[in-house]
């Protein structure tokens, strides 16, 4: 499929990469179709780049590269609702941020995608461990430039 991007013009995108969030994400319920971008090789980063509109985008990971022990407790119920029947058949996603030279993570609104079907979820957690600008990293300062007279 190709698809218009506002970062990176257009993109031929793998149809295993298209993923679909029946019922949206969290302020934007009319974007459903997304494609999940690779930001370079090795990267922990990827981009959830919508389909339909291509100036929406967020930049995601997976929150247990930076919390190790980060679960999203929601039951098989709620999980079947994306046809998932069993937790390895699920990828879990949060959604990063950039601030004051930080990047945080929104641990209480994971997305979770059934492998399988590629179909998707935004949970909203009540567990308050998990905040919405949990901190991930530091960005590197950038390097003093020397202006020479």
């Amino acid at each position: 499929m190709i698809i218009q991007t506002s970062r990176f013009g257009q993109l031929v995108v793998d149809d295993a990469r298209l993923i679909t969030f029946p019922e949206g994400i969290l302020g934007f319920p009319q974007q459903r179709d997304y494609a999940l971008i690779q930001t370079g090789e090795g990267s922990a980063f990827y981009w959830l780049q919508s389909v339909d509109r291509p100036e929406l985008a967020f930049v995601v990971c997976d929150p247990r590269l930076f919390v190790s022990d980060y679960q999203v407790p929601v039951n098989r119920e709620e999980l079947a609702g994306i046809g998932i029947a069993d937790s390895s058949d699920a990828q879990v996603f949060i959604i990063v941020n950039k601030v004051n030279g930080m990047l945080t993570g929104n641990l209480q609104g994971p997305l979770v995608i059934n492998v399988a079907s590629r179909q998707a979820r935004q949970w909203v957690l009540s567990d308050r461990r998990y905040g919405t600008r949990h901190p991930l990293m530091r960005l590197p300062e950038p390097a003093a430039m020397e202006l020479s007279a």
